[in-house]
């Protein structure tokens, strides 16, 4: 590689690298979620203040998104053993054209409601970032913890966390 072109692409993988954390960081947060109504995937209108009482995750995603393809096996095993405890996960595909996101749940099929915003609305009520990105939302309706971006292990995390929500 010539010196005049690898000093530029030295330059952009440090610029990467310190930008990493800032794109997978997890952190606590506090307010009350900000309520939205979307399309399901099964045709229906849900609520978000419709599942207060639970402990809900809102995940939001794109088929594109290398992530969130990995986390969302993981989100449905989580999803499917504290369900029954009062937890649910509202997963947010934020595409335009939903024809992709049927795609992939074709490939990674998940059992926890599917909503799109197809017109980024709540994506922006909630000023994504990153993608994927994870609020934690207690049984009162308010945001308690906030993950941007996915990285193996995010998951004991999120484990942790919706076992404290769920004791509150």
């Amino acid at each position: 590689m010539k010196a005049s072109i690898k000093i530029p692409f030295l330059f952009l993988l440090l610029a990467g690298a310190l930008m990493l954390p800032q794109l997978t960081a997890a952190g606590e947060i506090s307010g009350p979620a900000p309520d939205f109504t979307l399309k399901s995937r099964g045709g229906e209108n849900l609520k978000l203040s419709e599942f207060r009482g639970e402990v809900v995750m809102i995940n939001f995603w794109a088929s594109w998104c290398a992530p969130c393809r990995q986390e969302m096996p993981l989100l449905d095993q989580l999803y499917n053993r504290y369900s029954p405890m009062g937890f649910t996960i509202l997963g947010i595909n934020v595409e335009e054209d939903s024809a992709q996101a049927e795609k992939l749940l074709k490939e990674i099929p998940v059992s926890f409601p599917i909503l799109y915003d197809t017109g980024n609305t709540v994506t922006e009520q909630y000023k994504v970032m990153a993608m994927p990105s994870t609020v934690m939302v207690d049984r009162d309706g308010n945001m308690r913890y906030l993950h941007l971006g996915y990285l193996p292990g995010y998951e004991v995390e999120y484990e942790a966390q919706i076992r404290e929500l769920i004791k509150e």
